[in-house]
């Protein structure tokens, strides 16, 4: 089934577009909250793996197919929450389980500190309160960097020979990828579907993020891992575990940062954690 397509106008005035894949009421919905580059789209594999459950997601401000801001700090991620509060208010999204991949988990965590009410679970996609120091140099890098490609085969081969491991095993699913990371601007050349401004936020002095993910404590959390990431790493893992002892945790083997969810061990995961959570 295809989303539906929304434009809702955050805080500021500013338009966010959001997606919603229509499921039964009676179920609590699902919340997607994707990368920090990335947009709502990469949950598409699990609304159809999930059919007959609501799940809504948005492409933060800068991204996707969301209006860009004239100042940079409006991409902060406190900013982020407040737009994600604004879609939830918008389409009635109550207790609710977020699905938070990599950024996207700091904002499942946000959210549980803002507004706690409004979760009634969360799923954390490859993100912890610690971040592999060779894996988030990559992000800083490839968030700034417009390769400025040549088409859409260029962008799938930059692709391909620039991200750790997906699962990704097809042409069609690398296509795919490309298209939701790159689009043909003026000039006949492929760009980032973000403002690349967004990188000099992530130059900022990082705060302890150990509280932000105890803010988590009264809720039910799954933790997915790629096996090979090198942005949650398994002393992180550990550390996570003994903070929350309840903390259901998955790992997709070969896959590093960051899982897209529709692997059978992610899958099996999540629906296992959905029926568990009311």
């Amino acid at each position: 089934m295809d989303p539906l397509i929304h434009a809702i106008r955050a805080w500021d005035g500013l338009m966010l577009e959001v997606r919603e894949w229509p499921g039964d009421p009676a179920l609590p919905p699902v919340l997607g909250l994707p990368g920090l580059v990335r947009p709502g789209a990469d949950f598409e594999g699990l609304a159809e793996a999930l059919a007959g459950r609501r799940l809504v997601t948005l492409d933060y401000a800068g991204r996707g197919g969301s209006a860009r801001a004239r100042s940079v700090g409006r991409y902060a991620p406190e900013a982020c929450v407040r737009d994600i509060l604004d879609v939830a208010a918008a389409l009635h999204v109550h207790h609710t389980i977020a699905v938070g991949t990599s950024f996207g988990g700091f904002m499942a965590m946000g959210l549980a500190v803002m507004r706690p009410g409004l979760l009634c679970g969360v799923v954390l996609n490859d993100v912890g309160p610690e971040l592999g120091g060779e894996g988030d140099a990559f992000v800083r890098d490839f968030v700034g960097r417009d390769p400025a490609l040549a088409s859409l085969d260029d962008c799938v081969a930059y692709l391909q020979a620039h991200l750790p491991p997906l699962s990704l095993h097809t042409e069609a699913a690398w296509r795919r990828a490309a298209e939701l990371t790159y689009a043909p601007g003026e000039d006949g050349r492929w760009h980032p579907r973000w403002d690349t401004r967004i990188a000099t936020m992530l130059d900022a002095p990082r705060p302890d993020l150990w509280p932000l993910f105890g803010a988590l404590a009264h809720l039910p959390v799954l933790l997915l891992r790629g096996a090979v990431s090198n942005i949650l790493l398994p002393e992180t893992v550990t550390r996570m575990q003994a903070l929350q002892p309840d903390m259901a945790y998955a790992e997709v083997p070969a896959v590093g940062h960051a899982p897209i969810l529709t692997e059978p061990e992610a899958l099996a995961a999540i629906r296992g954690f959905l029926e568990r959570v009311h």
